[in-house]
């Protein structure tokens, strides 16, 4: 016999022995494990048994929290949240015998208007159905007179088999007011849009359980986990301001709807209103609205130009015909375009409304002081491109002051080579311009690569950047920087709110206003508030004033790329009281419905509307006199509340300027004289001669070669349009603005 035989046969007892020994611990263990479960079964059983059972699913009930609410900065309630109640039938409980199912279906065909047959065969051809939803988001209202029956057990013992599951739903009690701002929620109450999508995590709470389990006698019985309400937030807005603002949005679109082409009166008009010293936005609005409370309503999207499925504008106005022939694709990319905030999502060439920027920058960095003179020919030669002013004429000898108060685009140019290309982009960049402003609201822009820099801008891109023209930004970015230069030089990081509070009214955190940085110093921050006061008395600006009341702005003109198409985006960005701001507007309006676009009193009108309601509201006493029409305008608008006097329209003539003279133009309105400046509008003090230096000479050289340009202009007789020489283009001789074609590159 082999010897590996032998020597298994060696092995084979001690493995048997190891085996049994093995065998025996596993059933002393499994012995031991069966004690132990009989042992938790006798002293813990129940205890199991109710946890098994309130994880049972049809013994457990949602209880759904309240998503916090959307106030105004004086407690308006602007977004809530409101209980509604689902009819649930439980068909086992209800169909216990003929009697209790008649009972069960008349109480609810009476006070739901159903059929009592279909629910008397839905209850016998499901007998073991527990949840069949007989409606779904009532009132209490609606529901409380079957409540009333049910609970009168004592008159109606067999209604049975019918409960009540709570559930909440958004409203927006304004509807449309503040939409843009606002946003909404989904089925999910999951924010989209605005201050809902961005403070989401604030509103949003936790839902509670209920939970059912079997007591000692096995009786079923129920424990709560209380649902955690969200917390409510309350903003910056003020929701009368914020109607007014739209009133007049609204107003704009009907006077200029199909005025021109198809469609809206303009493509967007948006408006924000802004505390200064804070950064809190008061007001923000843009038309088209729509309704919070019925957002998928395309009837907003007629008159708006239609948008493709990738988002992409067609040559087409959305008709009620147009919106039965889209698809749903389609469909929701134009109701996506019409849910964004034009205000802070949009971007635009900002134009002349910049030049103010362009003129702060060139003066803190000391690079200007003010006191200079320029002279306006109609166009300068930068980079190989003849880049005309507004004024295709010319606008002649200009002080940095009259410069911005007529929108200059020469001058400016001129300011801009005096600051210099390195400063200019350091103080776009210390305005926020290309920067993202971090105001709390969804869908804010970023603008990043659509600034220029250092090897981007070249001598030309200067020139044109300085009136405005070549970048982009948003409204919140150009009202944002406006104001910290109107404010003594401190930008305020924008915020729309103030406060979170617990759904029991406690407050859980103030948000404080967030100095940034100063942007400019206090003399600069004076001397823009000077040069645009005088926008508004004497220059581009003047019909923005409100009745009754002097404030500041800049007025601007962008025309929009390309240029040949003569698109415009007009606006004036104004401040009130004028000579100590408090507060800034701005409004934009994005390609007017008419045959001229490029005319910045589709945007002061608006601000004149709105200020002259806003300011009295807010408490401002009025400032300047009133003309016999202003009063009769406020008396019927109901808004003559402790008035000046008023005078007649020309009132103006003859005023003394400061050093005691009466001076007029042939306006009849005030003429500033400034201290040592050669202008030829200026007054010069009989007996004096004027010393002039090197450059006033070359300036009064140019001037005369200027003049006699002038003079070689033909006039078209059939227009009465003067023809520029050389070009052969028609000139408004009134306005000096081009008739057609590129108004300012060449």
């Amino acid at each position: 016999m082999p010897k590996n035989n032998i020597s298994n046969r060696k092995m084979m007892p001690h493995m048997r022995r190891k085996l049994a020994t093995t065998t025996g611990l596993v059933m002393l263990a499994f012995g031991a494990l069966c004690l132990r479960i009989y042992a938790i079964n006798r002293d813990n059983g129940d205890k199991y048994t109710r946890q098994v059972l309130s994880q049972q699913e049809y013994d457990s009930i949602v209880l759904p929290y309240k998503r916090g609410d959307i106030l105004d900065s004086k407690g308006t309630t602007m977004a809530s949240s409101e209980k509604v109640y689902n009819v649930i039938l439980d068909s086992k409980l209800a169909g216990v015998d003929e009697k209790t199912i008649q009972a069960t279906t008349q109480a609810l065909a009476k006070c739901f208007r159903l059929n009592a047959s279909e629910l008397t065969k839905y209850i016998k051809d499901n007998p073991t159905s527990q949840y069949y939803i007989l409606s779904k988001k009532l009132t209490y209202d609606e529901i409380a007179s079957f409540v009333e029956l049910q609970n009168d057990t004592k008159n109606n013992p067999d209604i049975k088999g019918v409960w009540f599951e709570e559930e909440y739903i958004r409203v927006y009690p304004n509807n449309s007011m503040a939409c843009d701002v606002i946003g909404w929620t989904d089925k999910d109450f999951k924010g989209h849009y605005g201050l809902e999508e961005y403070y989401d995590d604030i509103l949003r709470g936790t839902n509670g359980r209920e939970y059912g389990y079997l007591n000692e006698e096995s009786a079923l019985e129920r424990t709560t986990k209380p649902a955690v309400d969200g917390n409510s937030i309350v903003t910056t807005l003020d929701a009368n301001i914020q109607s007014i603002v739209e009133k007049y949005l609204e107003e704009f679109n009907n006077t200029y709807k199909n005025a021109y082409r198809d469609g809206n009166g303009a493509q967007n008009t948006g408006c924000i209103i802004m505390n200064i010293h804070t950064g809190e936005i008061m007001a923000m609005a843009s038309y088209p609205f729509y309704n919070l409370n019925d957002i998928y309503n395309t009837d907003p999207l007629i008159g708006t130009t239609l948008l493709d499925v990738n988002g992409k504008a067609q040559d087409e106005v959305i008709t009620e015909d147009t919106l039965k022939r889209l698809d749903t694709d389609t469909k929701y990319a134009n109701l996506n375009n019409l849910w964004k905030n034009f205000s802070i999502n949009n971007t635009y060439e900002p134009g002349s409304v910049s030049k103010v920027l362009t003129v702060a920058g060139a003066l803190e960095s000391g690079k200007i002081s003010g006191n200079e003179t320029y002279f306006c020919g109609g166009y300068l030669e930068k980079g190989g491109h003849e880049i005309h002013c507004h004024n295709r004429l010319g606008d002649g000898m200009l002080t940095v002051k009259q410069a911005v108060e007529k929108s200059c685009n020469v001058a400016l140019m001129h300011i801009g080579e005096a600051e210099g290309k390195t400063n200019f982009l350091q103080f776009q960049q210390l305005f926020n311009l290309g920067l993202k402003t971090n105001l709390d609201l969804a869908g804010e822009s970023r603008t990043a690569s659509l600034v220029y820099n250092e090897k981007t801008m070249g001598e030309a891109e200067l020139a044109t950047s300085t009136f405005g023209q070549g970048f982009n930004v948003t409204m919140i970015q150009m009202i944002s920087a406006f104001s910290s230069i109107i404010n003594g030089g401190y930008y305020y990081e924008p915020h729309i709110v103030s406060k979170i509070i617990s759904s029991d009214g406690t407050t859980v955190k103030n948000i404080e206003p967030r100095l940034l940085k100063q942007t400019v110093s206090e003399s600069t921050s004076d001397k823009i508030i000077d040069y645009c006061n005088g926008v508004v008395t004497e220059g581009t600006g003047t019909t923005a004033r409100p009745a009754g009341y002097a404030i500041g702005g800049k007025t601007g003109t962008a025309e929009m790329a390309p240029r040949t198409k003569r698109n415009y985006v007009v606006s004036f960005m104004g401040y009130a009281p004028a000579n100590n701001p408090d507060i800034a507007i701005y409004v934009v309006v994005d390609r007017p419905n008419a045959a001229a676009q490029d005319d910045a009193k589709y945007a002061t009108r608006i601000v004149r509307k709105i200020l002259t309601e806003v300011l009295p509201y807010l408490g401002y006493p009025m400032t300047e006199e009133l003309s016999e029409k202003e009063a009769t305008e406020l008396e019927e608008n109901k808004l003559l509340l402790h008035a000046p006097k008023t005078v007649e329209a020309d009132a103006n003539n003859g005023q003394e300027n400061e050093n005691g003279e009466k001076v007029t133009n042939e306006e009849g309105t005030t003429i500033t004289v400034t201290e040592g400046s050669n202008l030829t509008e200026g007054i010069q003090k009989e007996g004096s001669e004027p010393t002039l230096s090197p450059e006033e000479e070359a300036l009064n050289a140019q001037e005369e070669e200027w003049k006699k340009r002038l003079e070689s202009y033909e006039k078209d007789p059939e227009t009465g349009y003067l023809i520029e020489p050389g070009t052969g283009l028609l000139i408004d001789p009134q306005t000096g603005a081009l008739v057609e074609g590129d108004s300012y590159m060449e």
